[in-house]
């Protein structure tokens, strides 16, 4: 399976780049700015976090990423900023968080969807964002914290997740098992 990374400027997208070879996916990282043919190549992609703040307009800073969303019909996962990118593409609406997280924080699943099999209701995660996105039409919330409403999301009509945490970091208990599900998916 091939998977591309999307990079949109996170300092852990080399940790997922070798998270999914471990779990041995053909993966490799892309820049924003990969011609869409290239990316319609792959078999699924994965939206990297970054410091961009998709809420206050730094949202132009994600090249062709626009265009992968409405082209590519594969699985698409996006983590921290690629959720909000993916959240905001498809009408949701980024504000601040109650309160910003930054560090470790506890994800409590609301929602045993597949992304989250074999997993537990709460777990440890990773989290760098201030802002989140809400209110994504055609999209279903799967898990919050205590300063957060959407810590995961999935669309309704097609193979994207997100999640706001980052599955990627060591701190993240399960993060491995999340690469994985989202394998399975694409499997599908």
């Amino acid at each position: 399976m091939k998977v591309s990374i999307v990079d949109f400027g996170s300092q852990w997208t080399h940790r997922i780049l070798r998270t999914l070879r471990y779990l041995e996916a053909d993966a490799r990282i892309v820049s924003v700015t990969t011609p869409l043919s290239d990316i319609l190549e792959s078999d699924a992609l994965i939206f990297s976090g970054g410091a961009i703040r998709v809420g206050l307009g730094d949202a132009e800073q994600v090249g062709n990423a626009r265009a992968y969303l409405e082209e590519f019909q594969g699985p698409i996962l996006g983590v921290c900023a690629g959720q909000q990118f993916i959240g905001m593409h498809f009408g949701g609406k980024a504000q601040p968080s109650a309160g910003p997280e930054f560090g470790k924080v506890e994800i409590i699943v609301d929602d045993k969807d597949e992304i989250f099999d074999g997993l537990p209701e709460r777990f440890i995660a990773w989290a760098s964002h201030n802002d989140e996105v809400v209110n994504t039409p055609g999209f279903k919330v799967l898990a919050h914290s205590k300063d957060c409403t959407n810590h995961a999301f999935k669309s309704l009509s097609r193979t994207i997740y997100g999640t706001l945490f980052h599955p990627e970091v060591e701190h993240t208990e399960y993060g491995e098992e999340i690469y994985a599900n989202f394998l399975k998916l694409c499997k599908r």
